[in-house]
């Protein structure tokens, strides 16, 4: 690997975190924005509004299929310049977006927005983790995750402000400067990396896992709609029998689109795959869910639901100044494990809450299930590589990118078939019950991926927290 010159203080692996993040904030900001303004889109087109949620199903499906492509492509033409002309891309298809006029229009602009989005994800993780070694690893996926914490608290006013008073193009338009300030920091900071001999494009393996994810993707995002439940279904299906083809391919190809090596790290696995893969799942329910129980069921107003899922976010947030340190004294297994019984129980706990509980407690609650949602996310982001090699790391930075993907569409397509099985009638309100259901379920996943955690090695990840626990017998000495 070829590494161009650059600043080798202490303080660049720091700063090419922060600055991956600001453009991860970018995507993350208009991932979200967007359902403040669908009634005000779907009026622009002239279509119904639950019409203008195939825009976001496009941006979704079109962003994971790509995903795979990143490693290739970070290797192939070194990721600073493809992370550079993702958010050039990002940026443009946002700006083709505010000037839609007819619904198929904006459809195709979300696609290639989606594709920008798409490999700003990966090849963002891999730079992060060729510039930082083991000491930084923490501190830097700390960085990288703040975005996803931070965006959700600030999209429903923005967009909300934006769209009253300027008009919904606006929340596309904000991406602009955003765009030109990313790719300025990319271009001046960020280093060259490439590989000297990159491996030839695994085409075979490149058609069946866009065409895996897209299907399943896809099947996901809209199986809660009752009127394509079978067709949606068989979508699934199919992309699932075509992932396990793709699979078989990366296994005996020569040179594989994606090598599955770190899945047999078992950091790795135990993060991505399996435990974190359920934690994760249930987490991404929930914002599905609190917003939807608060108006649905105990009839709030948006202003007043916005407030609770504000303090729920503020949690994500108001944490992060200790999660590091937490790691640090505890290990990953010790937080993993007790942070995610503290997920379970606060996913739980919502749906033991009603519409005549006092605004105090579920403030506790909303705020407490924040703060176990954030040290989770970032101990498992953080765990996912820390004993990946660097020769590994953009193939884990992908495989870690489609699961996340994935696990988030199911958790909230879980989510969604929950509350119609218990409901029944879609002629009727949800009920309280409903959401009891849906939030307990979504508790026991996770409680579940907790207590798969008990199989990490008590050092797991040790060389990145620096944490060693004490052996039996041992004595440490205090000199």
């Amino acid at each position: 690997m070829t590494q161009a010159p650059h600043d080798p203080s202490p303080k660049a692996p720091r700063r090419v975190a922060l600055i991956v993040a600001v453009s991860w904030f970018m995507q993350n900001l208009d991932s979200t924005i967007i359902n403040t303004s669908l009634p005000q889109l779907a009026h622009t087109f002239g279509v119904d509004t639950v019409s203008v949620n195939i825009g976001i199903t496009a941006y979704v499906v079109a962003g994971a299929a790509l995903i795979p492509l990143g490693g290739w492509l970070s290797d192939r033409y070194g990721a600073k310049r493809v992370f550079a002309t993702a958010i050039v891309v990002f940026g443009l298809a946002s700006v083709g977006c505010a000037a839609c006029t007819e619904l198929w229009q904006f459809v195709l602009a979300r696609v290639v927005q989606g594709v920008g989005g798409a490999l700003m994800m990966p090849v963002g993780r891999i730079i992060v983790l060729r510039n930082a070694g083991k000491e930084d690893l923490l501190r830097a996926t700390a960085l990288i995750t703040w975005p996803a914490l931070i965006a959700p608290v600030v999209a429903p006013v923005v967009g909300g402000a934006l769209t009253t008073w300027y008009g919904w193009q606006w929340i596309f338009l904000l991406n602009v400067p955003l765009a030109l300030a990313g790719t300025a920091l990319v271009l001046a900071y960020v280093p060259g990396l490439r590989e000297p001999d990159p491996r030839p494009l695994d085409r075979v393996g490149t058609v069946l896992i866009i065409t895996a994810l897209s299907l399943a993707i896809y099947g996901l995002s809209e199986l809660a709609h009752p009127s394509a439940v079978g067709l949606n279904l068989a979508l699934l299906a199919v992309g699932t029998l075509v992932g396990v083809a793709a699979v078989r391919r990366f296994r005996r190809a020569a040179h594989p689109l994606i090598e599955l090596g770190p899945l047999r790290v078992p950091t790795f696995a135990a993060s991505t795959v399996h435990a974190g893969n359920l934690i994760r799942l249930a987490i991404s329910a929930t914002p599905f869910l609190l917003p939807l129980m608060l108006q649905e069921a105990w009839r709030l107003s948006p202003l007043e639901a916005g407030q609770i899922v504000l303090v729920y976010f503020l949690g994500n947030l108001v944490i992060k100044a200790i999660t590091t340190p937490l790691l640090r004294r505890f290990g990953f297994r010790t937080v993993l494990i007790a942070n995610g019984v503290g997920v379970a129980l606060s996913i739980g706990a919502f749906g033991l809450l009603d519409v005549r509980t006092g605004f105090v407690l579920v403030a506790v609650v909303s705020f407490v299930a924040g703060v176990t949602r954030s040290i989770e996310f970032t101990g498992i982001n953080t765990l996912s590589f820390a004993d990946i090699g660097p020769a590994d790391r953009a193939s884990a930075s992908t495989l870690f990118s489609m699961t996340q993907q994935i696990s988030v569409a199911l958790g909230v397509a879980a989510a969604a078939i929950v509350l119609q099985v218990a409901h029944g009638s879609a002629a009727t309100p949800l009920t309280q019950g409903d959401f009891s259901l849906a939030f307990g379920l979504c508790g026991a996943v996770a409680l579940a991926g907790a207590l798969l955690m008990v199989r990490l090695r008590p050092e797991a990840g040790h060389e990145v927290t620096g944490h060693r626990p004490r052996r039996k017998g041992e004595v440490i000495s205090r000199t």
